[in-house]
């Protein structure tokens, strides 16, 4: 199999998901296209309206772009907020119901690895991860909000995890 030339890292959410579409193609990584997908924060208990708009979001993203393969980031729980992990888990499942209707593979990195592969360190800062992937990707400004610089850290992850360990 061919490593892929256009990879689609997602930051995971029900409120902000963070998308970045990288062309691999070349000598070094180009941001192909950069943003969020936002749901209706209006107070408003409607998951369903909320994993719609992921999917949609997402859907659109996939049909444009065109990615050969989609990284995400893996959920998080901590013991404290298992409410906020459940959430997560929704935007997730639509995410992964996105990829697999268009035929992408998917692959899933814990933060702390994307942090570890990007910034050598695995307990970076997000401005950390800013400005690393701000010079990475030879970007004029760090990447906003964070949830478009997650984003595209993972996809970078999963680059150089290709280049480093092939597959």
């Amino acid at each position: 199999m061919n490593p892929p030339r256009r990879i689609l890292g997602i930051d995971p959410g029900l409120i902000i998901t963070g998308y970045g579409v990288l062309d691999v193609s070349g000598v070094r990584p180009v941001v192909v296209e950069a943003g969020i997908i936002r749901t209706a924060d209006d107070g408003a208990d409607d998951m369903a309206s909320k994993v719609l708009s992921v999917y949609n979001g997402l859907a659109e993203l996939l049909a444009q772009f065109k990615p050969e393969t989609m990284a995400v980031e893996q959920l998080y729980a901590h013991y404290d907020h298992p409410q906020t992990a459940i959430l997560m888990g929704h935007a997730r499942g639509v995410i992964f119901l996105a990829a697999a209707q268009h035929n992408l593979d998917v692959v899933s990195y814990a933060a702390t690895q994307v942090k570890k592969i990007v910034t050598g360190n695995g307990r970076a800062s997000k401005e950390q991860v800013q400005r690393t992937i701000q010079n990475e990707l030879g970007l004029s400004t760090p990447p906003e909000p964070v949830d478009v610089s997650d984003a595209l850290a993972v996809a970078l992850c999963h680059y150089y995890h290709l280049k480093n360990f092939g597959g």
